[in-house]
């Protein structure tokens, strides 16, 4: 039998973007993975992935942690931030080209488009130079499936598994799953909650852990929220920033999104206590399953 102190601290974190403030999607998951690692007696970090300036919004990860702040979701250590480690993300290139892992790519997405969605691997050996080219993996460790803490056993389809992906753009910007991956195993985390929109490029995060040789985290992601069409709440569907005032009503909310009771006494309770409330009774079994108002690439992309 394995002895509980020699296993590894809980280490999660929440990485949002800063392309826009906080909305009740965003806290969702930054709540669900708070109470994770809390429950855990674990760390919960949060770093800005601000890997995307043309995206980015001026102000709005000075907001974002304000607001983090505001709903008592206070993190361990420095924030990370990815516009910094431009070098460590050149540093994993190099150590996938001296493996002959990556190679440079031209393939617009009118082609790819045109393919069908799915790149084909039409410049993996024609030895393209880098001018106006994105970098691509070649994959060699692909990953049809994991195990996700909470909804199970996933499957990904061949095409998705298989697929040599893009590690740096054209323009030159890093790709998230390269940074992600990268800045996850920099940072210690061994155990990542999230949104189930980003089941899809978990199964490229894990094999990029595996081509770079680094330990693979844990995975859980949670249900999403979705507004009255069936569109996941996000920046880009223009979803309400969260409320000023009380913060303890918006995290009931959130708290009974995720399936989770609730004190009665919430009123009486101040803000640390009720979060301490809320850690010492999370129960993500509790989690209601996603319903067909998930987004599309979930059930096209994988099954159960």
């Amino acid at each position: 039998m394995s002895d509980p102190q020699s296993a590894p601290r809980y280490v999660g974190r929440f990485a949002p973007s800063p392309s826009g403030v906080l909305h009740f999607g965003s806290l969702i998951a930054a709540l669900g993975s708070y109470l994770h690692a809390r429950s855990q007696q674990g760390r919960w970090l949060v770093r800005i992935d601000d890997l995307d300036p043309p995206r980015e919004i001026p102000g709005s990860a000075d907001s974002i942690l304000a607001t983090l702040d505001r709903f008592g979701l206070h993190w361990d250590g420095e924030i990370v931030w990815q516009s910094t480690r431009h070098d460590a993300y050149r540093a994993a290139l190099e150590i996938l080209r001296q493996q002959d892992l990556i190679y440079y790519c031209t393939c617009t997405r009118q082609r790819i488009s045109q393919l069908g969605g799915t790149y084909d691997g039409h410049c993996r050996d024609i030895a393209l130079g880098a001018e106006n080219a994105a970098i691509r993996l070649r994959q060699v460790r692909p990953v049809y499936r994991f195990a996700d803490d909470f909804q199970g056993q996933l499957h990904a389809t061949a095409a998705l598994a298989e697929e040599d992906f893009i590690v740096r753009r054209r323009d030159g910007l890093f790709a998230y799953n390269l940074a992600v991956v990268v800045d996850d195993h920099y940072q210690g985390v061994n155990h990542i909650v999230r949104g189930a929109d980003l089941i899809e490029p978990t199964v490229r995060q894990i094999s990029l852990y595996q081509h770079l040789g680094y330990p693979q985290p844990g995975y859980l992601h949670l249900p999403l929220a979705v507004n009255a069409n069936g569109d996941k709440l996000s920046k880009q569907n223009h979803a309400p920033a969260l409320p000023e005032g009380d913060p303890r009503p918006v995290l009931l909310k959130a708290l009974q999104f995720l399936g989770q009771t609730v004190p009665e006494n919430w009123q009486d309770l101040p803000l640390d206590l009720l979060l301490c409330w809320a850690t010492e009774h999370w129960m993500p079994a509790q989690m209601p399953r996603q319903d067909a108002k998930a987004p599309a690439d979930l059930s096209s992309a994988f099954s159960k």
